[in-house]
C-alpha cells in the first residue's frame, strides 16, 4: 500500500476516534493497535513498540512536566494568587482600561510560576470579570484580558507544553523555555497597548474610577508578596539561562520554592496540598498516556515510511521553504480549532520536525511558534479549552458567543507575534544564543 494510503487511512481514523467523543488518549490507543497490526507485522509488533514507548517514559527530559504542574496548582489551590493580584493593584495606577490592564500583569505574573493556563484563567475570571462588570466595563473588555492573560501560561515558562513539545521534537529543552521568553512578554505587551487604546478611544468601554490610593510606603509594603514570584522565576528561567542547572533541576527547585512561599504567605493547608497532589496527579497521567500513544504513532509512520516519503514529497514542491513553514503553521491554526492542544503536538511533530530539518530551519524556532499557535488555539472556536474554562467561572449573564467575541482580538494578536517571529528569528533565537 502506497504511503499516503497509509498516511489518510491513519489520520481520518483518529479524527473519528476523537469526534466520537473518545478520550484523547484511548483515541491514541486504539489507532495505534490497529496500525500495528495491520503494517508492522501482527502481534510482534506491539514487542517493537513496548520498548520504545517504556523509554521515552523513562526520559529524565519529562520529569519537569509534572514539576511545572505542581507549581501552579499550589499557588492556585492555596489562594496564594489573591495575595499577588493585590499587590500588583498597587502598582498599576490611574491609566486607561485599569483593571484590565491588571487582567493582563496579574496574568503574565502568573505565567512565569504556573505552566497550566487552565488554572490561571479561573482564578482570574473569578477575580476581574465580576469587579470590570460591577464598574461597568464592557464584556469584551472584562472578558477578552483574561483570556490573554491566562493563555500566556502557554508561552512564558516555565510551560509544560513547551517541554512536552521540546521532548517529542528532541531538541533542548532549556533552549525552548528560554526562547520563547521575548515572544511571551511581546505578546503580553500587545495585549496591554491593544487594551489602552481601545480604552483611550471608546472611554465607555471602560470607565474610570476613583480607586483607592495607596501611599508610597504601602506600595512598597506590597513587595514582599511580588519578590518572593520573582524569586521562584529566577529559580526556574533564570537559573536554565545561566546554565547553573538543567530544565529537571530547575523544576525541583521551583517546585520545592512554590512549597515554600505559600507556607510563608500562611496558605500551606492540608486541604491545598491534597487538590495540589490529587490534581497534578490526575494530569500528570493524562499527559503520560498520550505520550505513549504518540511515541508509538511516531514509530508506526516511521515504520510505514509515512515519514520519509513526505518529507521527500514537501522538499520536492516547487514552493519556498518559507512557504512551506507557514503552510504548515496553517494547519496548526486549523486543528486548533478542532483538536486539544496535546492531540495537535501528537499528530504533528512526527510529521513535521524532519521536513523542518531538511529544510534547514532551526527547531527551536520553529517549535516557539508553534507554541504561540497553540496558545492562539485555547482562545480559537469552537473549542478553545479557555472559552470553556471561563464560562465556567463567570456570572451567568455571559453568553458562549460574548466570550468568543472577546477572545478574537486576543487570537488576532497572537497571529501578529507568530508573523514576527517568522520575520524577525532572533526573538526566538536571540536570548537561547546567550545561553552558557
Amino acid at each position: 500500500m502506497e504511503w499516503y494510503f497509509v498516511l489518510l487511512i491513519m489520520v481520518v481514523l483518529l479524527f473519528g476516534f476523537f469526534f466520537s467523543g473518545v478520550p484523547v488518549a484511548f483515541a491514541f490507543m486504539t489507532l495505534n493497535f490497529i496500525a500495528i497490526y495491520l503494517w508492522m507485522g501482527g502481534v510482534g509488533g506491539f514487542m517493537m513498540v513496548v520498548p520504545s514507548a517504556f523509554h521515552m517514559l523513562n526520559n529524565f527530559i519529562l520529569v519537569p512536566v509534572a514539576l511545572f504542574i505542581i507549581m501552579g496548582m499550589i499557588i492556585f489551590h492555596s489562594g496564594s494568587g489573591w495575595l499577588v493580584i493585590d499587590a500588583l493593584d498597587r502598582w498599576v495606577g490611574r491609566i486607561p482600561g485599569r483593571l484590565s490592564v491588571l487582567a493582563v500583569a496579574a496574568g503574565t505574573a502568573f505565567a512565569a510560576v504556573s505552566g497550566v493556563p487552565m488554572g490561571t484563567t479561573a482564578m482570574l475570571g473569578s477575580v476581574f470579570v465580576p469587579e470590570m462588570r460591577r464598574r461597568g466595563y464592557s464584556k469584551t473588555m472584562a472578558l477578552g484580558p483574561v483570556l490573554g492573560g491566562g493563555g500566556l501560561a502557554l508561552i512564558i515558562p516555565p510551560s509544560a507544553m513547551a517541554v512536552i513539545l521540546g521532548g517529542l521534537a528532541k531538541v533542548s529543552i532549556g533552549h525552548l523555555l528560554i526562547a520563547c521568553v521575548i515572544p511571551g512578554l511581546l505578546l503580553s505587551s500587545l495585549y496591554i497597548a491593544y487594551i489602552l487604546f481601545q480604552a483611550i478611544r471608546h472611554p465607555d468601554q471602560a470607565p474610570k474610577y476613583e480607586g483607592k490610593q495607596f501611599s508610597f510606603a504601602e506600595k512598597i509594603a506590597s513587595l514582599r508578596y511580588i519578590i518572593p514570584l520573582l524569586g521562584i522565576v529566577f529559580l526556574v528561567t533564570g537559573v536554565i539561562f545561566l546554565g547553573v542547572a538543567t530544565p529537571t533541576e530547575a523544576a525541583a527547585t521551583g517546585a520545592l520554592a512554590s512549597f515554600i512561599v505559600v507556607a510563608v504567605y500562611r496558605k500551606l493547608s492540608w486541604s491545598a496540598l491534597t487538590k495540589t497532589l490529587t490534581g497534578s496527579v490526575q494530569v500528570t497521567v493524562m499527559v503520560m498516556m498520550i505520550i505513549i500513544g504518540s511515541t508509538a504513532f511516531s514509530q508506526i509512520l516511521a515504520y510505514t515510511g509515512c515519514t520519509r516519503a513526505l518529507a521527500q514529497f514537501v522538499t520536492e514542491l516547487a514552493l519556498s521553504p518559507i512557504l512551506i513553514v507557514i503552510a504548515m503553521q496553517v494547519v496548526i491554526l486549523i486543528l486548533g480549532c478542532f483538536v486539544d492542544l496535546i492531540s495537535i503536538t501528537m499528530i504533528t511533530i512526527p510529521i513535521f520536525i524532519p521536513i523542518v530539518n531538511i529544510l534547514g530551519f532551526d527547531p527551536i524556532w520553529f517549535c516557539t511558534m508553534m507554541l504561540i499557535n497553540l496558545g492562539a488555539a485555547t482562545l480559537s472556536p469552537p473549542f478553545g479549552m479557555l472559552l470553556f474554562t471561563i464560562k465556567g467561572v463567570v456570572p451567568p449573564d455571559v453568553t458562549m458567543g460574548d466570550i468568543i467575541r472577546s477572545a478574537i482580538p486576543y487570537f488576532l494578536m497572537g497571529m501578529v507575534t507568530i508573523g514576527l517571529v517568522l520575520a524577525f528569528d532572533q526573538l526566538a533565537l536571540g536570548l537561547p544564543g546567550l545561553m552558557k
